[in-house]
């Protein structure tokens, strides 16, 4: 189980993400708090967990890699000793089942990835008005038009997910260069999307799954409630997708996209509209917010394609740095031995 941390701002967070996980129903292996080149976050976090550290509960690492969230995971990865990787955002909180409903997921060989359903916990205790359903990914979370249950999906969201060891055995770590960076400005994103691609690719017959019944709970603090935020953020997304398009080629990059933007991103105009119409003044704020965010998008895209064939932008991705052997993932004495306690996969 990887939490990846940045900041000592997110210290009540952090330590609230860590105590929902060791309240799950179906246990970690362990809790791996991986630390973003903060020397004085990673001291006070050893000393915070220095009891459950000699226990094996916890271990507190540092980001091995270059900064930022897909180097940190990648850390994570590569100390995890059990058959399962989870990832959990740092300002997420996780229901007692989250583990369990992933690991039920994986009775079938072919499942390499399992996402869950990550709920938004706005700061000022409600959604604003005029924020769309159809743009909760702009605060990282599930947003309107993901089909309910257990489902095939290209790409599971990187707060919220669990993949098989031997999927980053087989693909490589996640990129560098297209995910969040402390102290980056631009909210960039779409680590996640471009690991799935890759992965189906490695493996064609690979099945990637949500499971809307393992839920977290995910901050959205008061300046993610702003509309100039949900502008910002997507612009940075358009300016990712293009990064995952000169990746993974835009058919495959684009998928998901185009069924949103022609279905999903309408119908949710039509009901702001409706909703307008029947006199609500959040309505048509909503499907304003719509199309601003699609526009922004679509700039950032066009902004990102002409940086990319200009060789301006770059990312990279490659095999994980394992500081456990890679056999020890499905057989390894710390995998094996919680599976005979459980009678499950190992979940780190």
């Amino acid at each position: 189980m990887v939490i990846c941390v940045y900041t000592e701002e997110r210290w009540d967070a952090i330590r609230a993400a860590v105590e929902s996980v060791a309240r799950q129903s179906l246990p970690a292996l362990e809790i791996l708090l991986v630390v973003d080149h903060n020397a004085a976050l990673l001291a006070r976090l050893r000393r915070e967990y220095r009891r459950l550290t000699a226990r094996g509960e916890v271990r507190v690492l540092a980001n091995a890699g270059p900064r930022g969230l897909s180097a940190g995971r990648n850390t994570g990865i590569g100390a995890a000793r059990g058959e399962l990787v989870a990832f959990l955002d740092d300002d997420a909180v996780a229901e007692p089942d989250w583990l369990r409903y992933f690991d039920e997921a994986y009775g079938d060989p072919r499942v390499l990835a399992v996402g869950g359903r990550t709920v938004p916990a706005w700061s000022s205790g409600h959604r604003p008005g005029w924020f769309p359903e159809e743009f909760d990914w702009v605060v990282g979370c599930t947003y309107r038009g993901l089909p309910a249950g257990r489902v095939r999906v290209r790409n599971v969201l990187g707060g919220n997910a669990s993949f098989r060891r031997s999927a980053f055995v087989t693909a490589g770590g996640f990129a560098t260069g297209i995910g969040r960076r402390e102290g980056d400005g631009r909210p960039l994103g779409c680590e996640e999307t471009e690991l799935c691609i890759r992965l189906t690719a490695a493996v064609p017959d690979a099945v990637l799954l949500i499971d809307d019944r393992a839920v977290i709970h995910h901050a959205v603090p008061a300046d993610r409630e702003r509309f100039r935020y949900l502008r910002a953020r997507s612009y940075a997304e358009g300016l990712s997708k293009a990064l995952v398009a000169r990746s993974v080629g835009a058919a495959k990059g684009l998928e998901s996209e185009r069924r949103y933007t022609t279905r999903v991103l309408p119908a949710g105009i039509a009901r702001g509209v409706r909703d307008a119409l029947r006199g609500s003044a959040d309505g048509l704020g909503r499907a304003g917010a719509i199309v601003t965010g699609v526009m922004a998008a679509a700039a950032g895209y066009a902004v990102g394609r002409f940086r990319t064939r200009g060789g301006g932008v770059t990312f990279s991705s490659g095999p994980i740095e394992w500081s456990v052997p890679e056999g020890a993932g499905s057989r390894g004495e710390g995998a094996r031995d919680e599976s005979a306690r459980n009678g499950r996969e190992a979940v780190v």
